[in-house]
């Protein structure tokens, strides 16, 4: 309520002061007109002294407006530091509150609250005082200058009643003002008539007291009038500015949800991207076991000294050793790939990388290598970390054509959703991604480098890790500014494990006794190639092209001294046979062979692991650690 009637208080003062010219002016034209009626009917001497004091009243009142007007103008830090005196500052700005009805008088003191408040107080005062002189100049003039000429007299009436009615008129607003001036100008008219005494004289002076009540009242409604009509104005104001909050907030949370539906469907995308190449490299990985096994068994029964045919398989197994580090790239971006997190303290493998960071890089580009001081390790796959940021430094000096700095470094991100994260950041030099590019960055296959530059799986594969180690990857990029990839990766909790002896150096392992195997798996050319390669190492297969056939077999009292197994069959999985085998067959042992494709927990602390693609020398070894795993 004290807000609201401080708002409306400086919007009385404001309207009484725009005024004051006109006030000022009217009072001048119409003492000067007065002075040459009354010029022949009063006392000179007088008549010259009252026109000189209401010309020296409407100059000082001419002056209050002027420097009304120049600190209403001011600003309001100015105001503020100004000391307490005449009073300053602006007419609005102040807090509306509640309704408030019209003053009913004048107050007793200076306002408590804020200093404009204040002001305001002071400013009305001042243009009351004002208007309450310049009326009893005219009331007290009456009193002086009354003639006895009946005329003249009706002519003060007149002109007095007129100056009154103007007063009303233009301090309507500020309600003290007017009922000052009224009362001041008015009442000494009415003791001039009553002084008389007469019957007339005591009419008259009946019917200005009338007049001046009746005229107060006028002024006392149009003032509350104006109250009403500010009070609706700063309403209206103060719903403006909710409404204009309520937009914005409205605009603001379109733009969250906007941002979030689209990072949604960025992330559903990317998920439908890593299905689907997951089970791509699982198919490319059985095609590639075919190839690789045939081409390991060919090369044993090449003829020596074909020279052209000895070439001519080796570049076809270089092929497939491609094929297969690109489906472990495309594992990687599906988050199907098999991870050994361990410690890993990030400058202690920089440092260890740093002579192969420098081969990948070309003449003119410079490495930076800054860490912060006790930075905590990470829990991390440190090979598949390795690769990640050889990765990143590759692109970052494919990004610099005309050379450049790439600095590698790690950061404690400060956002609520990278508590717990550390942030391997590389940084480059060179010309940036647009929008459009950046977009698109981390989706498999995607690149800007030309045909038979780049795979297009590179980002792809450290995103995969990311996400597969709880972490991110984000690319902060603009086009001539460089490029940021930050990988976040998790703290490493707890207590450093020791570090494991290094293992001893083993050897491939030589065609031992004839073992007899159940293979199965439900792919025919990895069948096929890998019954070849168990029977060029002396050992006796039988097929099965699904879990429910081997499993009869077992069950018809075939006896198999090893298992070997493909995981991702149509009916019955690998790992479920497992299962099975372990209650109706305990002690058999079992060689998992799989492409990483949707492999639960149980798979990784489960039977022994083959990872397709493999050669023969890996699936002997394989053998060897399966067989020796069920001794005591």
């Amino acid at each position: 309520m004290r807000q609201m009637a401080a708002e409306i208080e400086a919007e009385r003062v404001a309207a009484m002061y725009r005024q004051m010219p006109l006030a000022a002016m009217v009072t001048v034209v119409n003492a000067a007109l007065m002075a040459a009626v009354m010029w022949q009917a009063a006392a000179r001497e007088m008549l010259l002294g009252w026109l000189a004091a209401v010309l020296l009243l409407a100059v000082l009142r001419l002056l209050l407006w002027r420097r009304w007007r120049l600190e209403a103008a001011a600003p309001e830090e100015l105001l503020r530091g100004a000391p307490e005196g005449p009073p300053a500052g602006p007419l609005r700005g102040v807090p509306t509150g509640p309704p408030m009805g019209p003053p009913t008088g004048p107050p007793t003191g200076p306002p408590p609250g804020p200093p404009a408040a204040r002001r305001q107080w002071r400013w009305g005062r001042l243009g009351t005082l004002g208007a309450g002189l310049g009326g009893a100049l005219w009331g007290g003039g009456a009193v002086l200058l009354w003639p006895d000429n009946e005329a003249y007299r009706l002519f003060w009436v007149f002109v007095i009643g007129g100056m009154c009615v103007g007063a009303g008129s233009i301090h309507y607003a500020h309600y003290r003002s007017a009922l000052a001036y009224i009362l001041l100008a008015g009442l000494p008219l009415a003791g001039c008539f009553a002084w008389g005494g007469t019957g007339p004289d005591l009419a008259a002076a009946a019917m200005v007291l009338v007049f001046l009540a009746a005229l107060s009242v006028i002024c006392w409604r149009s003032s509350a009038e104006f109250a009403t009509h500010v009070r609706l104005r700063l309403d209206l104001a103060d719903q403006a500015r909710s409404l204009d909050a309520a937009n914005a907030r409205l605009r603001a949370e379109i733009e969250s949800r906007e941002a979030a539906e689209a990072s949604l469907h960025q992330a559903q995308k990317m998920e439908a991207l890593g299905q689907l190449t997951g089970g791509i490299a699982h198919d490319f990985n059985n095609l590639l076991t075919a190839v690789q096994g045939s081409l390991d068994l060919l090369r044993k029964r090449l003829p020596p000294g074909d020279a052209r045919a000895a070439r001519l398989l080796e570049n076809a197994l270089q092929g497939a050793q491609r094929g297969a580090a690109l489906t472990q790239r495309l594992l990687a971006f599906g988050r199907r790939q098999a991870l050994q997190p361990a410690w890993v303290h990030l400058p202690a493998m920089v440092q260890g990388m740093t002579e192969l960071l420098h081969n990948s890089l070309r003449p003119g580009i410079w490495l930076e290598i800054r860490f912060p001081p006790e930075l905590p390790p990470v829990l991390a796959d440190a090979n598949q970390l390795e690769l990640a940021l050889l990765n990143l430094v590759v692109n970052a000096r494919d990004a610099m054509p005309e050379g450049g700095t790439v600095s590698i470094g790690a950061t404690l991100p400060e956002r609520p959703e990278a508590e717990g994260l550390i942030a391997l950041t590389v940084t480059d030099t060179g010309i940036g991604m647009d929008a459009a590019t950046l977009a698109q960055a981390t989706e498999p296959f995607f690149t800007t480098k030309g045909v038979g530059r780049g795979t297009g799986l590179g980002l792809s594969m450290v995103h995969g890790l990311a996400v597969q180690s709880g972490g991110r990857l984000l690319l902060h990029s603009a086009p001539g500014q460089g490029t940021v990839a930050e990988l976040w990766l998790p703290r490493a909790a707890g207590v450093p494990p020791q570090a494991p002896p290094e293992p001893a150096a083993r050897p491939v392992p030589a065609p031992g006794p004839g073992l007899a195997v159940l293979l199965v798996d439900d792919d025919p050319l990895v069948l096929a190639s890998t019954a070849e390669m168990l029977a060029d190492l002396g050992h006796s297969v039988a097929e099965a092209a699904s879990a429910p056939d081997a499993l009869a077999r077992l069950e018809a009292g075939d006896g198999f001294d090893l298992v070997i197994t493909d995981h991702a069959m149509p009916g019955m999985t690998g790992l479920q046979m497992v299962e099975v085998l372990a209650r109706r067959h305990p002690g058999l042992p079992v060689l998992l062979a799989t492409g990483y494709a949707e492999l639960d927990a149980a798979a990784e602390t489960g039977p022994f692991r083959l990872t397709k693609p493999f050669t023969q020398e890996a699936l002997a070894q394989a053998m060897q650690d399966c067989l020796a795993g069920r001794a005591p």
